[in-house]
């Protein structure tokens, strides 16, 4: 430490605080203020600094005081310890002088233990013969008192033979086998106490006094038990037998009682009774409820509450039942026994027809599943997989009646005015019945058992379809092998549309409104048997328009100028097939209603088309008039036919438009041109110069011209006449020039 640097930096900062004080001239009046107040201040640090110093030498002095205390502590300390260490050098010499006495001390305790013991020792056979007479009558605390007192003598002389530093195993023999018969006594007590416990639930209604004493008897050798592991502990003696576990034998008695209750419940097999196992889980719901019941108001009061006893068997139960049913489920299951133990499981066991009982009302937080999630899963998708064998069956099977029907020429059911079959009803009065059985379960299941049984109908569908294809090959190859054909067909249609309804019903009860997910397959199926509706329906009208195959052929001939007959047995024949497809539910006709004025329309138009005559102007105008004549009788005969179907928007008018062009100026072809094109973008150059084929006043190059200039400036635009679809059907191989 530098002083003079010290003094230095002192003198430096007291410069610098002075020139702070004294910055301007009125200050200076106040030197003596400032002057007083330094000097103060230097007063109270140097009386800190004298107390601080008068400190410090007081604890230095304190501390030398205690040093030289403690140094004259240490020297007693020594003095005190060699005086010990001289002293304890006659100890062993002491020692084997005091080994007779040593001898004499053992004797006499053993000699005070035997006459503490004299009246056991000698008693022990008739001792042994009066317990094993009060445990016969039932006098079980006279019987383990009388036990407690002999064991307690043959322990006491065991315990000081076990304390002589030379231990004679023969010693311990001979008097291990004069008690010998102790030990049958205990054994014979356990055995009593056990058939007592497997007993528990019939005797605690009867005589609860007896479990109560099998209690107390238990209890008592727990403390036994307790003290002599806490004597082990000490001295490493521990009498024979010793722990007896007795109340872990109680526990496991009462385990196996239950398991043996469990067991012994099963009456019937499945050969026996095909309800075998829904009457055996009921049978076992009404016993584990009674036995919960007496647990719970009878053997609650009798057990020590550390017994916890209603816990325990709410263990013991939910063991044995989930053995008992795994048991079960090994051994195979069928049909709807999945079901019945499903929902046992997972719906009566922890519900209120069992644990949640009102009169029990068990909590099962932690006592775990009952089953396995892994066996329940693999247990619903068996059921799933039951569920999908049945379903191929009798659908198969079913398929396989209406191919007979129809291949036998047997004739639709005609008991209701609309052509139909029960299957429709059937398939889904079989899955509403399904999912009603996994409504009983849990929701998961029943959205699997719906996603099947939709797959299933898919399927069916797919199946149907290629059933109803190949007899309408079948039909058409010769169609005098099925005479019934018509009427099948029209019972196909009405039964498809049938499946769509009872679909979106079932959809309304069993889709849950929470689920987004695989709605792609419901609207799979819908699409499936909407198309297959149509398509059965085009079917139907195939076989129609097959018979009027010749009459269109007639159409646009020499044959046809001057005759209406074409036509005329167009409509007859279309009459008196619609005499059947009067047949159809409403929505299903107006479908085949508009799928035939469609098919007249195209074909009609097809024959206009077809190059069959070529007249001049004058000539073309009658024919334009004859054309709109036979497109007004076609009308007609529709809105005769169907009446309460829509009439706008005919695919017929199509005609008409088409006929008003064989009347045209030349003048004004461009401007009817454009206005059909624009009404019917599909029309193609080739259908407009196939039309105009049949005026010979026009020249095919200007005709072609004009109808390429048309085509090529209209604007592509979007027909709003659905009709317009009409002319991408018709399709002529042949070319025109």
């Amino acid at each position: 430490m530098d002083l003079k640097q010290i003094e230095e930096e002192a003198k430096q900062a007291a410069i610098k605080e002075i020139k702070n004080m004294f910055q301007r001239p009125g200050q200076l009046e106040k030197v003596d203020q400032y002057r007083h107040r330094v000097y103060r201040k230097k007063v109270s640090i140097e009386a800190q600094l004298k107390t601080c110093m008068q400190n410090q030498t007081d604890d230095v002095k304190i501390g030398r005081k205690k040093l030289q205390s403690a140094l004259e502590n240490i020297g007693e300390i020594d003095e005190q310890m060699r005086a010990a260490i001289d002293q304890l050098k006659d100890v062993p010499v002491i020692y084997d002088a005091l080994e007779s006495v040593r001898d004499e001390n053992a004797k006499h305790s053993q000699y005070m233990t035997a006459m503490e013991n004299l009246k056991h020792i000698f008693t022990v056979q008739s001792s042994v013969a009066k317990t094993m007479q009060w445990i016969e009558e039932d006098k079980l605390l006279h019987a383990h008192q009388c036990l407690s007192d002999l064991e307690n003598s043959r322990d006491d002389l065991l315990y000081e033979l076990h304390k002589l530093p030379k231990q004679n195993a023969h010693d311990k023999i001979t008097l291990k086998r004069y008690f010998e018969k102790v030990e049958t006594v205990s054994t014979t007590l356990e055995k009593k106490i056990r058939l007592i416990l497997q007993r528990t639930l019939n005797t605690v209604r009867k005589e609860p006094t007896v479990i109560v004493t099998a209690l107390r008897i238990i209890e008592r050798e727990e403390k036994a038990d307790a003290f002599a592991l806490q004597q082990q502990k000490q001295t490493g003696f521990i009498p024979p037998g010793r722990p007896k576990g007795w109340r872990k034998m109680a526990m496991q008695v009462l385990g196996e009682a239950v398991v043996q209750r469990i067991e012994g419940s099963k009456l019937e097999e499945r050969a026996d009774n095909k309800l075998w196992l829904v009457r055996d889980l009921e049978l076992t719901r009404q016993f584990v409820l009674e036995d919960l019941r007496v647990v719970k108001s009878l053997c609650v009061p009798c057990f020590p509450p550390h017994y916890n006893i209603l816990r325990e068997y709410v263990n013991f139960y939910h063991s044995a039942l989930s053995k008992y049913l795994e048991e079960i489920i090994q051994m195979g299951l069928e049909g709807n026994e999945f079901v019945t133990i499903l929902s046992w499981i997972m719906n009566t066991y922890p519900g209120r027809e069992l644990m949640q009982h009102p009169d029990l009302l068990i909590d099962l937080t932690d006592v775990g599943p009952l089953v396995n999630d892994q066996v329940l899963k693999e247990m619903e998708t068996a059921y799933l997989k039951t569920m999908e064998r049945n379903y191929q069956e009798w659908m198969t099977k079913t398929l396989e009646t209406e191919k007979t029907d129809w291949i036998n020429g047997v004739p639709a059911d005609s008991a209701d005015q609309y052509y139909h079959t029960s299957v429709p009803v059937i398939i889904f009065q079989m899955i509403d019945q399904n999912l009603q059985v996994t409504n009983t379960i849990h929701s998961d299941l029943t959205f699997n058992a719906l996603m099947l049984s939709i797959q299933q109908v898919i399927k069916y569908g797919q199946n149907y379809r290629g059933a109803i294809i190949e007899y309408k090959e079948r039909h058409f190859r010769d169609r005098s092998l099925a005479p019934f054909f018509t009427q099948h067909i029209i019972t196909i249609v009405n039964n498809c549309a049938q499946m769509i309804e009872l679909a979106q019903q079932m959809k309304q009860l069993y889709w849950p409104k929470s689920k987004t997910q695989h709605y792609e397959q419901f609207t799979q199926l819908l699409s499936t048997y909407n198309a297959l509706r149509d398509e059965a329906a085009i079917f139907m009208l195939e076989e129609a328009f097959l018979d009027l195959e010749v009459h269109f052929n007639d159409l646009f001939t020499a044959k046809w100028i001057g005759s209406t007959v074409s036509v005329d047995t167009i409509c007859v024949t279309l009459e008196d097939y619609f005499q059947d497809y009067n047949h159809l539910r409403s929505n299903n006709f107006e479908y085949v209603i508009n799928e035939a004025q469609r098919l007249v329309a195209k074909r009609y138009i097809k024959a206009m088309l077809s190059k069959r005559l070529n007249k001049p102007r004058q000539e073309c105008e009658i024919l334009a008039k004859k054309i709109v004549k036979e497109t007004k009788q076609i009308k007609m005969f529709f809105e005769k036919v169907a009446p309460n179907v829509s009439k706008n928007d005919s695919p017929i008018d199509v005609i008409s438009n088409l006929a008003s062009l064989l009347s045209c100026d030349a003048e004004m072809l461009v401007l009817d041109l454009h206005t059909l094109l624009s009404s019917y973008p599909s029309l193609t150059e080739d259908h407009v110069v196939r039309l105009f084929y049949m005026r010979s006043d026009f020249k095919a190059s200007d005709v072609k011209e004009k109808v390429h200039d048309a085509i090529v400036s209209k604007k592509s635009t979007v027909s709003h006449d659905k009709q317009d679809s009409i002319f991408k059907e018709i399709v002529f191989s042949d070319k025109l020039w």
